[in-house]
């Protein structure tokens, strides 16, 4: 298998992750996008300065592949009885469903003994998956406010709002206002990917480029950077599956 190189590219608007692999059977460059990512496979002998000017000359095509994959990858539903299994922090973690006559008011999520436990009473109109999906954005912004905090104070740069999203085509953003969104589904990610991507977002209130200044900066905040970037091209699309839990 020819080793690939893990790099990034920013196309109409999102950071792309992509993989390159240098190939001396190749005769052109070419670029595949499927439910594990972006690969581009480049002749040995061209130069390396070719292959972002191919992705920047075929980014509306790119970006579209990547929204379709988004759409059409297959869905994966558990049909188990009492629930399913979810990522939760990087770790597959069941998910059981308890039906309790004397809760009151809406659904509980429980992370208790490596589980996620969902009680529900009678009253309880919300589906279980929605339960869920509320429960992992509100640990999602405590886990991301908290890695922001600790980077802005390192940077001495401080973000004017800060969002938790449900993006479909990246995983955070800082803008021109200097705010910061992020995607609620980082906290089914490990920690240290969290930790990697919370970086660069906010290393970007003051150094908005992707210059080597800007990467040298993410890395000597986040040691971790480089494997961070390898488990994404590897699960990121799985952060991206829907769950649905039995009723």
């Amino acid at each position: 298998m020819k080793a690939a190189i893990l790099s990034s590219i920013h196309l109409a608007g999102r950071q792309v992750e992509y993989r390159l692999i240098r190939s001396k059977a190749a005769k052109r460059l070419r670029v595949r996008v499927g439910p594990a990512g972006v690969e581009v496979v480049q002749p040995a002998a061209q130069r390396a300065g070719a292959v972002e000017a191919f992705l920047h000359a075929n980014d509306q095509w790119i970006i579209a592949q990547l929204e379709r994959i988004e759409r059409l990858y297959p869905v994966r539903r558990p049909h188990t009885g009492e629930g399913g299994e979810i990522l939760y922090r990087g770790t597959p973690t069941p998910v059981q469903i308890m039906d309790h006559i004397r809760r009151q008011g809406p659904a509980k999520v429980i992370f208790e003994q490596e589980r996620l436990l969902i009680v529900r009473g009678p009253e309880s109109r919300t589906s279980p998956a929605q339960s869920l999906e509320n429960w992992l954005r509100k640990q999602a912004r405590v886990a991301i406010e908290q890695h922001v905090a600790v980077v802005a104070g390192q940077i001495q740069r401080t973000p004017r709002t800060l969002y938790i999203m449900d993006q479909r085509t990246r995983w955070g953003s800082c803008s021109s206002r200097q705010n910061l969104s992020f995607n609620w589904r980082l906290i089914m990610a490990p920690e240290f990917v969290l930790r990697y991507l919370v970086t660069h977002e906010v290393v970007h209130l003051a150094i908005p480029d992707h210059s080597k200044r800007f990467w040298l900066t993410v890395q000597s905040l986040c040691p971790e950077t480089e494997r961070a970037r390898q488990w994404l091209c590897a699960n990121g699309a799985r952060l991206y599956l829907d769950f649905a839990l039995g009723a």
